[in-house]
């Protein structure tokens, strides 16, 4: 068998139809080396029992305990039997229980001392953690024969615990992995053989059996070392190369024009630019300047003064007779972008119009639902170039948009675009435009390198003068009611003092849903027993609550998506004119609305929406002179995950920093999120939050590769890994661009 395929070889020729099918269904593993490559999450020492007390709720765990006691118990009138079982490993205590025809065969095995190894997912009854029917392994087996096997088979050796689901345990998946370890022989290694030398790196086929099969700790940190390095290292090539292949591209250079629009525009500016602003300013015209096109990342929190550094390049590129473009992923974010940006320039964006300036130009917006006839002079306006800049959807990528000439791209909120809807804006120049991609959602700097690799990144971190403050607090409402009663004192309180507030919702509520009595009794029954599986609070139930109740009196109104255009505009512009003292609203207000008057947020089943999420819905508030108040209404558990996410929120309004506690809590093999989707694997080993030593090191290595060899003519095996990473299609989603 050759080196390649027997990496290539199905795993259901050499496991069976049915642990293949569960592998491949729930683990996403289809080929010997696709199970190579699913590591051990840890390694247990026989005899060394796991922390019971550090157990995580809701997620499928692999303890080493000791059985402390066992009973069964009988309940439905002796109809029905429950077996208890509670293990110690002297951190904590868990109980496991098994119900029905399941309690005969662990009732005999699992004997008061008899130490075992246990799989379940945990969850909370009572108060107390417990697994319910868990599968096991004993690891102290009664017959002779068999404890002398079992004790050869762990004493003494680190027990590898692999990412499992509930169809597969991990020693399952132990005894699947030990039926390919032979392949390990014919991996192909990447590395180019002076750099895993000069590095001292353990050959690939050594890593692999080291990190299954490891006879020591020393053997666990070698395999690491090399396989991490192995997964930066080539995503790093990949990037790098697609970095090189863009700067053979040919580009317009647009350099600055003197007294042009940007420097009229500059004169009439109410205040100065940030340092931050200068510089990210400075960044972006050097790039424009060249003869290849830019690609650049423009991140910085909400508020920061993105949208006037992305507007002073646009001008400079008009400047040099090009036109700019700016995507927006939704139509209110296009109006509002069109709005303040025409608002910024005054009579240079009336181009052409009575009372225009002479060096001005004309700001069309385009959008889905604009009238055909504003339609129609827009697309004209585009194509003969009387418009020199265009603010819109994805409308902006359809067949019938031509341009005149086509300089710059803007893209806003880059993490809700296809890769092929920036190809098709991008290919709509007579030459590749120049790009810049903008998020308001803070990257770590490792994150940047891996996922951003092929951008250049400009940071803006100072915000501009005037915000005021945000405090954030959790109001645990479960375990003390009275705290919410309080949060709507506050509320009341903010209206009083001549503000306003918002109060998120997960859900918008439906009616139909409520109308159906059946469904609705049992959907009750459900959530009385177990909070966790109760709906999400809803934006039209909570509003109706809160006329009748704690804010009777006030003025509320709701804002949803399911509502009208005209009717969110409506509701928009009196609460922006201070006429609504409570908005009700969905995530809808989460990009882009601004009410420097809005000084209060109450956040409800704040645990149902992510960190980032959290942290820009909060940017709403603290947007004028008065401090801004976020409370994070939550009814998890206090030692729940959920809750942790929570009180990281209320610690610290730093982007960065919540960001990287989002990447650190994310689930295994979710590093990158949706971000990374277009390479086959999730990072295995790498931890982007970890490992920035490891990425940044691997990434100068790329870069000296791809510059001496960029068609890797030379190194053959670092070819065939990287096409068997990437195929065609998935190695073009890492053109960011």
């Amino acid at each position: 068998m050759d080196r390649v395929s027997s990496f290539d070889e199905p795993l259901k020729k050499l496991l069976g139809g049915a642990t293949a099918k569960v592998m491949a269904e729930h683990l996403d593993l289809h080929t010997v080396g696709d199970l190579l490559h699913h590591y051990p999450r840890r390694y247990e020492e026989r005899g060394k029992l796991t922390a019971l007390a550090d157990l995580p709720l809701d997620e499928h765990v692999t303890v080493v305990a000791q059985v402390a006691d066992a009973r069964i118990l009988m309940f439905n009138n002796g109809r029905g039997k429950r077996l208890e079982v509670t293990l110690t490993d002297g951190s904590g205590r868990l109980q496991l229980v098994f119900f029905g025809h399941g309690v005969h065969k662990p009732h005999k095995e699992l004997l008061p001392g008899r130490q075992a190894m246990f799989a379940g997912k945990v969850s909370v009854f009572n108060r107390k953690m417990q697994l319910a029917h868990p599968t096991y392994q004993l690891l102290d087996a009664s017959d002779a024969d068999e404890a002398t096997e079992a004790v050869d088979a762990f004493a003494g050796r680190l027990l590898p615990i692999y990412p499992a689901c509930k169809q597969l345990d991990s020693w399952r998946i132990a005894k699947a992995v030990d039926a390919v370890l032979p392949s390990a022989q014919d991996a192909v290694d990447p590395l180019p053989a002076s750099l895993r030398e000069g590095r001292g790196f353990t050959p690939l086929p050594e890593a692999l059996l080291k990190v299954h099969r490891p006879q020591t700790k020393a053997d666990v940190e070698d395999a690491k070392a090399r396989l991490k390095w192995d997964e930066a290292f080539v995503l790093q090539v990949a990037l790098a190369r697609r970095r090189y292949a863009d700067t053979q591209l040919p580009a317009v250079a647009r350099r600055p024009v003197a007294d042009g629009l940007l420097d009229a525009f500059d004169a009439k500016l109410p205040f100065t630019l940030t340092e931050g602003q200068e510089k990210v300013s400075k960044e972006i015209f050097d790039d424009l300047a060249t003869e290849h096109p830019m690609h650049r990342l423009l991140q910085g929190e909400v508020g920061s003064g993105k949208t006037m550094v992305a507007l002073r390049a646009m001008l400079t590129v008009v400047d040099a007779g090009g036109q700019a473009a700016m995507l927006a992923p939704t139509e209110v974010l296009a109006q509002q972008h069109h709005r303040s940006i025409t608002e910024m320039m005054g009579e240079l964006a009336e181009g052409g119009m009575l009372g225009g300036s002479d060096r001005g130009t004309k700001v069309v917006l385009l959008t889905g639902s604009m009238g055909m006839a504003a339609r129609r002079q827009a697309l004209l306006d585009l194509v003969t170039g009387e418009a020199k800049i265009v603010i819109g959807t994805h409308a902006l990528i359809e067949d019938k948009v031509q341009f005149h000439d086509l300089g710059l791209v803007v893209v806003d909120e880059q993490h809700r675009f296809g890769v092929e809807q920036r190809d098709a804006l991008r290919s709509k120049g007579k030459q590749p435009p120049h790009l810049l991609v903008m998020t308001a959602t803070p990257i770590p700097r490792t994150v940047a390198m891996t996922v951003f690799g092929d951008l250049e990144t400009s940071v803006l971190d100072q915000l501009p003068a005037g915000r005021s403050p945000i405090a954030s607090h959790v109001v645990p409402a479960k375990d003390k009611p009275h705290f919410l009663a309080r949060a709507w004192e506050r509320v009341r309180e903010e209206v009083e003092n001549g503000h306003q507030a918002y109060v998120v919702c997960p859900r918008i509520g439906d009616d139909a849903e409520e109308a159906d009595g059946k469904k609705g009794k049992a959907k009750k029954k459900a959530a009385d027993e177990d909070p966790e599986k109760r709906p999400p609070l809803a934006v039209l139930e909570i509003a109706d609550e809160l006329r009748k109740g704690a804010l009777a009196g006030l003025t509320v109104e709701v804002l949803h998506g399911r509502m009208h255009p005209d009717e969110k505009d409506d509701v928009m512009r009196r609460f922006a004119a201070g006429d609504v003292d409570v908005l009700v609203a969905t995530t809808v207000i989460e990009v882009g609305v601004n009410v420097p008057n809005a000084t209060a947020m109450v956040i409800m089943d704040a645990d149902r929406f992510g960190v980032s999420q959290l942290h820009q819905l909060r940017g709403r508030v603290g947007r004028g002179s008065a401090p801004g108040l976020c409370l994070l209404v939550s009814e998890a558990h206090e030692a729940s995950p959920a809750r942790a996410r929570l009180s990281a929120v209320a610690a610290t309004l730093d982007g960065f920093e919540l960001s990287r506690i989002d990447l650190e809590q994310r689930r295994e093999g979710d590093v990158l999120g949706q971000a990374q989707s277009g390479v086959r694997s999730s990072l295995r080993m790498l931890t982007v939050i970890d490992d920035e030593e490891v990425i940044a090191a691997a990434r100068e290595e790329a870069v000296a590769i791809v510059a001496a060899d960029p068609e890797l003519e030379h190194l053959p095996e670092l070819r065939t890994v990287l096409a068997a990473l990437l195929d065609k299609d998935r190695e073009e989603y890492l053109d960011k661009g």
